[in-house]
């Protein structure tokens, strides 16, 4: 019986040496073309795009508010899909923390949105920026 040579690289036995294994944070850091976003995947920029200046969500809060998800899947969707015009700066990490992808830049966003950060400035002020995804009453004209 002869061994199919698959291009693996063998151990001393003899045995096909398992794949290199690809970092997960790598592999969702991947732009998926032409390829149109899925029902869920849309709810979420959809939802991330009526975050209003000065407010934010978290991750799983947005999983929440769309019924689906977790807080993963929407970190996964917007490192797929969004595009610079989405306010991705609104969305931050449960710690109130920015965006791990780009902290530097969703602060300086966030500055400019006038959102409420904690004394520091490192961090959003979670319970007066937070919006539970609830338009704002329309001004009188």
């Amino acid at each position: 019986m002869s061994a199919v040579d698959d291009g693996r690289a063998r151990t001393r036995a003899g045995r096909a040496a398992p794949p290199a294994s690809v970092s997960a944070g790598l592999g969702t850091r991947i732009r998926l073309g032409d390829a149109e976003p899925s029902p869920h995947a849309r709810e979420v920029l959809d939802t991330v795009a009526r975050i209003p200046p000065g407010k934010v969500m978290t991750y799983g809060d947005i999983a929440e508010f769309v019924g689906a998800g977790t807080g993963r899947t929407v970190g996964a969707v917007l490192a797929r899909y969004a595009e610079d015009e989405l306010p991705w700066h609104r969305v931050i990490r449960s710690t109130g923390e920015p965006n791990p992808a780009n902290p530097a830049e969703a602060l300086r966003r966030l500055i400019a949105d006038a959102t409420p950060l904690t004394p520091s400035g490192e961090r959003v002020h979670l319970a007066t920026a937070r919006w539970d995804g609830t338009p704002a009453p329309a001004q009188p004209a």
